[in-house]
């Protein structure tokens, strides 16, 4: 793939403003470039890196009125080397072509994904933030821009990478549980609809559950299937709970839930962790008694922004709550999300491939 790149002068390198003292915060920022790419009359075409700003767009494009729209999530790492590694950005460009066929959108080759992400890291490397916790955010995404009001598959696409230099997702960090409302009345996905792919529309449908979870006290909702009879995931990540013999238990993949890259990663670590990590599924009344029996010691979500969040109570709609060992950051929980952040990055060796180099080329 041939990119051509219009780049800002000088590459003007903001990141060494950064104050390390502070934190930059989660998704807040953005480097000075972004990557297109556009599909029409059958291929993807035009490859390219230029300033970032806004696109222009037709008001009757497609995404805007239908909600034809998939994106990704993932993320860059410095190593003690000063070097830029990407995290099984493989398995993010696989993720990124399962949502879009599910959307009716045109799959885009994995290397030009791969390519696309590391050449617009190699350009704006320096805005790597310095402090604890930081990453390169990455996100790219597809939306459809033919300027049309039929309801039907758009012909024309753009798909669009850019960064967020970020810290910790929670700005409490790791070091605190989270609350989960868990609800009969909101549900995020149906069998035989778009459950299982990263579209814009899920999380569009997900902000009103989200307020109703803020309300009590909570930091998002556990989702439960349509029957409200199995925990499915949460709404910004996957599931999972830790039995007393130390046993991770990740919620069975189905067409209603989004195969969380770190979930499958914990699913492959299993070895390196010291423990068994099954998936299998989950009914929300023997997990509400096995946490109270104890069978039940440790629960959390596992989610790229996040990487680990650890859950130390559950409430529901009638104020119940339902409190997880001790209400804190288990052991176990503690140790998964060591090893994952460690190999992220590169203080232990994972699995061969997880972690890439970005090559320097413009810098």
């Amino acid at each position: 793939m041939q990119i051509t790149y219009n780049l800002k002068p000088a590459l003007e390198r903001r990141a060494e403003q950064f104050n390390p003292t502070i934190n930059v915060g989660f998704g807040n920022l953005r480097t000075d470039h972004m990557f297109l790419m556009d599909y029409r009359d059958g291929e993807w075409r035009d490859p390219r890196i230029v300033p970032y700003g806004p696109f222009e767009v037709a008001p009757g494009a497609i995404a805007l009125h239908y909600g034809q729209s998939v994106f990704e999530g993932a993320k860059a790492f410095q190593h003690d080397d000063g070097e830029i590694y990407t995290f099984r950005i493989d398995k993010n460009a696989q993720r990124l072509n399962r949502s879009a066929d599910i959307l009716c959108i045109p799959a885009l080759p994995e290397q030009m994904q791969i390519d696309a992400i590391n050449a617009l890291i190699d350009v704006d490397r320096l805005w790597f933030p310095m402090q604890e916790g930081a990453c390169l955010y990455i996100r790219p995404f597809i939306f459809a821009t033919e300027d049309r009001l039929s309801v039907s598959p758009s012909e024309q696409y753009t798909f669009c990478v850019m960064l967020s230099p970020s810290g910790p997702y929670y700005s409490d960090g790791f070091d605190k549980a989270i609350r989960l409302l868990i609800t009969e009345r909101f549900h995020r996905a149906v069998s035989g609809g778009t459950g299982a792919s990263k579209a814009a529309g899920n999380y569009a449908a997900s902000l009103k559950a989200g307020k109703a979870a803020a309300e009590y006290g909570a930091a998002q909702v556990l989702y439960l299937d349509a029957n409200n009879k199995q925990i499915e995931e949460v709404g910004a990540m996957n599931h999972f709970h830790v039995l007393k013999d130390g046993t991770i238990v990740i919620p069975k993949f189905t067409d209603t839930i989004l195969k969380s890259i770190t979930s499958q990663s914990i699913l492959d670590l299993g070895e390196l962790l010291g423990c068994e990590v099954r998936q299998e599924t989950v009914m929300l009344d023997q997990f509400i008694s096995d946490i109270e029996s104890g069978e039940i010691i440790e629960a959390g979500g596992f989610g790229t922004a996040a990487v680990v969040s650890p859950v130390g109570s559950y409430i529901f709609e009638d104020n119940r709550i339902v409190t997880v060992g001790n209400g804190g950051v288990g052991e176990h929980t503690k140790r998964i999300y060591k090893v994952l952040t460690d190999i992220q990055k590169g203080h232990l060796k994972g699995p061969e491939g997880w972690v890439q180099h970005v090559k320097r080329v413009h810098v």
